[in-house]
């Protein structure tokens, strides 16, 4: 009797052990990673190494000026980022929604970057850990792979570069890298995972994070959009109304397309329109305190990145700053012309782009009309049901803060 009540412990903690390991091997298997890259991309196969996906679409098929999208509807896109692997993809979107890559499991990429929301949130400023809003709004993140400055201010050079920026910022996920790299070893489906989409790395590390967001991030693509079909040869596809606000957006008076140029709609450059800030901020700077180490640095000052207008409906309200609630208005700021917006103590170097076009409230309009046709959420991945930290993907304390509603 007195060898039972010995060793029946050491059995039952033996039995836990087990129950636990099969637990958690099972949590494992249930987040098995794609074979199969996302839609629009091909398998390829590389010689001596893991077949990878590349994207394909008709823009390939075309020319262009200095191979950088410039040109009519018909020009080729810039050069662009793939070449991952399925697994890497898939790592990436498992990692984009899980709240574990916050400092306190309440947000994760996802939450201001909402795929039902433009990949943005909604909001003129997004909200981080502490429930405070931002410097700033979040960006699209449609069709980055083409774009090489991130941030409003175009302060990195990289999607690995950007990530980086959130997961340690104290006022958004609030992270360190030494807690997210513990939290991720410490889950054993994530061990797994990471095994998985980098079979040739002998244990997780930070880069190999960044990699796979980059991965992930890059599949966003939205290049389907009735403008395109139009673009392609289905006239069409844009009402009457829509090739008139297209025109008028193409036009020497509006010169919208100077900046945001077809297909992506962006230049990717700088650029310094004189935005007002919403009552009560600070002038913003901008990219000035990006390049404050470059000569002339002040010819930036109030310099932003000129953003997509992919799936410009979703992405309200507009701006760095998040100043204009509706896409007319944002339009009407460009039609009334340079500078009449720019504070008083204000000097600035404006984008020698921004006319006096003084358009109609009509063709004002018309504009809004074809920039509702950049819209194409085609692509849109699916939301994973579950990550393997077990936290909601998403967040109701979070969602009620940035509706204002008590946690």
């Amino acid at each position: 009797m007195a060898l039972f009540k010995k060793v029946w412990p050491i059995k039952l903690a033996i039995v836990w052990a087990l129950l636990t390991a099969n637990s958690l091997l099972v949590q494992a298997q249930d987040f098995t990673l794609a074979n199969n890259c996302p839609p629009s991309f091909e398998l390829v196969a590389i010689q001596g190494q893991e077949p990878v996906c590349r994207l394909v679409n008709l823009y390939q098929f075309y020319d262009s000026v200095q191979n950088r999208g410039v040109g009519g509807t018909q020009t080729s896109l810039p050069a662009h980022r793939d070449g991952f692997t399925p697994a890497q993809i898939d790592l990436g979107r498992f990692l984009f929604f899980d709240p574990l890559l916050s400092k306190d499991g309440s947000i994760s990429c996802a939450s201001c970057h909402q795929p039902d929301k433009g990949f943005s949130d909604d909001l003129d400023r997004s909200i981080g850990i502490t429930g405070a809003k931002g410097g700033r709004s979040a960006p699209s993140l449609w069709n980055v792979a083409f774009i090489d400055k991130f941030f409003w201010d175009v302060r990195a050079s990289s999607l690995e570069e950007q990530a980086q920026g959130p997961l340690f910022d104290p006022l958004e996920m609030g992270n360190s890298p030494a807690k997210l790299l513990t939290s991720l070893k410490q889950n054993v489906s994530y061990v797994n995972m990471f095994a998985q989409a980098f079979p040739n790395k002998k244990a997780l590390d930070l880069e190999q994070v960044y990699s796979a967001l980059a991965a992930f991030q890059t599949s966003l693509i939205s290049l389907n959009s009735r403008y395109d079909r139009y673009a392609h040869g289905h006239h069409q596809a844009l009402t009457e109304n829509e090739v008139k606000g297209l025109n008028i957006f193409r036009s020497f008076v509006a010169r919208c397309a100077e900046c945001h140029q077809p297909p992506l709609f962006t230049n990717n450059q700088v650029a310094v329109i004189g935005t007002p800030e919403p009552q009560g901020r600070e002038f913003d700077i901008g990219a000035e305190k990006t390049f404050a180490h470059v000569n002339n640095s002040q010819k930036l000052r109030g310099g932003f990145k000129v953003p997509t207008l992919r799936n410009i409906t979703k992405t309200a309200p507009y701006m760095h700053s998040g100043k204009f609630e509706k896409l007319f208005d944002a339009v009407e700021f460009y039609s009334k012309g340079r500078g009449h917006a720019v504070p008083k103590s204000e000097q600035l170097q404006l984008h020698w782009h921004i006319w006096e076009p003084d358009l109609t409230n009509e063709e004002m309009q018309h504009v809004v009309d074809f920039l509702g046709a950049l819209s194409d959420e085609s692509l849109t991945p699916k939301i994973p049901a579950e990550v393997p930290s077990g936290l909601p993907v998403i967040d109701e304390k979070y969602q009620n803060v940035t509706r204002g509603l008590p946690r």
